[in-house]
């Protein structure tokens, strides 16, 4: 029976509230309910749920609704019973949270013709005893919601996916909606050929969400940046997307402790913790949720204002879905992310184990996140360019990129400059070698090999070591350049480079543009990241008179100054104010026992410069380290104090001994000093030993180990140097 526009709108009316359809919404129902196959591209806050929840309360039958998340499914059902009072019956979900009075109940209203909706789980659709249920009743349709997981080029594949159209045709064939936020061109026709449904008409809304501000940060000292930031937002809600389960712990707790009432979601926790924490977001019971990608599919929280990435995403899409998840009320949304290049590199290593497709996909996608994150242009544009769309506006106005230009320059010189350098070497070597070998940076590789020697050496010396490393990401993303992954990221010269090499041209290049304070004073997200990142928001006049303090007190011991106090824990004092050993322990690298050997001098220099100048100190943006009480931390102290070896610390914990030395370091950090002679006597050679020590006391010029490991690489491996530096911290700077 057909259903004309004005049933569906007084339907509208009745069960959602609204007096009219957003956007393309009638258009796809009226579609649906004439027993049409559609698919829906829609960004996240548009009003897709709607697409299907409404016919199926029309339409003769049960729609069956495939969704990826136990989560998702709850809510949706909680929201359509609240739109239908008193028929509890009318939406049903069936995944592996049920017990089997509860399926009972489902399997009664189903076959009753009460249910209009009945949320699935992929994996639950293809259960034999649900294929057998659903195949007595009538189908209205079937919804595929989050299509794009059905993609291996998506950012969310799930195998299950795949099989939907087969189970389709097992059950009875109906209609079928397929409904996703972000889809490019090759991912939709992906969708619509797996789903059996190439006549399907595709209905696709503007990806543009003119209220999202887009910002990309230097990932120098994210988690005071963060805290800075929403410290500066009180009561609003928002969402922290970090890669891994123990980020996700870490930084729930830290800001926790902060005051900022937070609460950690991933897989790792049980399904009641994961539902719990959902429910206090959605209940404002707290402001924050830190998360991996796992939540916020379909997540109706419309007043999210700000999403930060903690992390880069390891795709454009991916990143394109989470952001969208702010502001869907069409007010307020901010959305940062932090980006580091050696953030990229672990992504990459993480890759290695894949099969190589899947490192190819993976690669392709990583390489479009950096030429995003890296890029000068409009970021509106770039990644409505990315989904198929134009954007014609020259400047969007809500983008750092807009908002603050960075520098360009014509960089053809440079370039060829940088291609010249590789082709005239006989070995491939990393980024950062090249770097150095340009600006004329003498450490025990470029003399091992003999670059200080070559006709380029020091011939980039006008320009700093980043400044190169930046030309040499553009150039990987310009694809003038190959990195080979297997190879630890050596660096080749492409056949496109080449050409370039023979022919420059014009090549406006990027210079990195640092966060500092002054960007733009009305901007909270700027100032917010200048104050709480070293080297912007700070006193300028005591830092200097700090850095002078230290070298007097590092001359004074023997001591490079460095092993004193680093230079991103004098930056904090110099905004922070400390004027006791105790306040001067929630600096960035300043453990107990750091303080006690060396803070008495720093803290009396700042109580009387405080004083003098009538300072008004910031407590408010004391940013508390995490108290260290761990199990993990407590086990591993009393353990090495029992002299038991390092390997079967790491077994007993399950651990891999990279993790284990994290923790150990983490530990030394804060000031706890421990003795691995014992250890260290057994594994390494006295000589060994004795060369890392003596070039850590000597010539290190921080404890930085990428640092370190470009002076010494060829000499000691990084498991040695990491041995022998804890030795160093725990003797010499705690």
């Amino acid at each position: 029976m057909a259903i004309d526009s004005s049933v569906l709108h007084a339907k509208l009316k009745e069960f959602f509230g609204f007096d009219s359809f957003k956007a393309d919404q009638e258009r796809i129902i009226k579609h649906l309910v004439d027993k049409n196959n559609a698919f829906v591209l829609m960004p996240t806050g548009g009003g897709k749920s709607l697409c299907y929840q409404l016919p199926a309360l029309v339409m003769e039958g049960t729609a069956i609704v495939i969704s990826p998340l136990i989560a998702l499914m709850k809510n949706q059902v909680d929201a359509i019973r609240g739109f239908v009072a008193g028929n509890d019956g009318i939406a049903h979900f069936l995944n592996s949270s049920l017990n089997k009075a509860q399926i009972a109940e489902v399997r009664k209203d189903l076959l009753s013709g009460a249910t209009k909706l009945l949320y699935v789980a992929p994996e639950s659709l293809t259960k034999a005893e649900n294929v057998a249920m659903l195949k007595e009743i009538k189908i209205s349709f079937y919804a595929v919601d989050e299509a794009h997981c059905i993609s291996e080029w998506g950012h969310d594949f799930r195998p299950e996916y795949r099989r939907i159209r087969n189970i389709v045709e097992e059950i009875g064939l109906a209609p079928i909606i397929a409904l996703t936020a972000t889809a490019t061109p090759k991912v939709q026709s992906d969708i619509l050929k797996n789903l059996g449904m190439p006549d399907a008409t595709i209905f696709k809304s503007s990806f543009n969400r003119p209220n999202l501000y887009y910002e990309i940060r230097d990932k120098s000292d994210p988690k005071r940046d963060i805290i800075k930031y929403i410290r500066n937002n009180p009561g609003k809600s928002g969402i922290i997307y970090c890669l891994s389960r123990k980020k996700v712990e870490e930084l729930a707790e830290l800001l926790n402790i902060n005051g900022i009432k937070a609460a950690p979601y991933h897989a790792g926790l049980d399904a009641r913790t994961r539902a719990d924490n959902q429910d206090k977001f959605l209940m404002e019971e707290v402001d924050v949720i830190v998360a991996t990608i796992a939540f916020g599919m379909g997540i109706d929280k419309p007043d999210v204002r700000f999403v930060i990435h903690y992390d880069i995403p390891k795709s454009i899409e991916g990143y394109y879905q989470e952001t969208g998840r702010a502001g869907r009320d069409g007010r307020e949304g901010q959305c940062i992310t932090f980006y580091s290049y050696k953030d990229i590199q672990k992504l990459e290593k993480f890759m290695q184990g894949k099969p190589i497709a899947e490192q190819e996909i993976g690669k392709q996608l990583l390489m479009e996140t950096v030429a995003y994150a890296e890029s000068n242009s409009c970021r509106r544009k770039l990644l409505l360019s990315y989904f198929g769309e134009d954007y014609h506006v020259e400047n969007c106005g809500a983008c750092d990129n807009c908002l603050h230009p960075k520098k360009q320059f014509d960089g053809r010189e440079e370039m060829a400059m940088v291609i010249e350098l590789i082709e005239s070497l006989p070995e491939r070597f990393k980024m950062e070698h090249l770097a150095n070998i340009l600006t004329g940076e003498m450490n025990s590789i470029i003399k091992s090999y003999h670059h200080d020697k070559l006709e380029l050496f020091g011939a980039g010396k006008d320009h700093s070591s980043k400044f190169w490393n930046a030309v040499i990401h553009q150039g990987l993303v310009l694809h003038f350049f190959h990195k080979d992954i297997e190879a630890y990221g050596l660096i080749s010269v492409s056949d496109l480079g080449r050409a370039f090499f023979e022919n420059p041209y014009e090549l406006m290049l990027t210079e990195d543009r640092e966060f500092a304070e002054g960007e733009d004073d009305d901007d909270d997200t700027a100032a917010a990241a200048a104050a709480a990142r070293g080297g912007g928001g700070g006193d300028p006049t005591l830092l200097a008179m700090l850095k002078d303090l230290r070298r007097d007190v590092a001359r004074k011991k023997g001591l490079q100054p460095w092993v004193i106090f680093g230079d991103p824990s004098l930056e904090d004092m110099s905004i922070m104010y400390p004027v006791s050993c105790d306040e001067l322990k929630n600096c960035q690298g300043v453990g107990e026992g750091k303080a006690k050997k060396f803070g008495k001098p720093f803290v009396e220099l700042i109580a009387k410069y405080v004083e003098e100048n009538d300072i008004i100190r910031p407590d408010d943006f004391v940013m508390k380290s995490i108290v260290n009480k761990s199990v993990n931390k407590v086990y591993i102290i009393q353990s090495i104090d029992r002299r038991i070896p390092l390997e079967d610390i790491a077994d007993n914990r399950k651990m891999e001994m990279e993790e284990l030395l994290d923790e150990i370091e983490a530990i030394v950090y804060s000031g706890t000093t421990l003795n691995l002679d014992y250890y260290l006597e057994q594994t390494l050679d006295e000589d060994v030993i004795e060369d890392i020590y003596d070039y850590l006391h000597d010539e290190a010029e921080s404890d930085d180990l990428a640092v370190i490991m470009e002076d010494l690489r060829d000499d000691f491996d990084e498991f040695e140097v990491r041995l022998v530096r804890i030795k160093f911290l725990c003797e010499v700077a705690n």
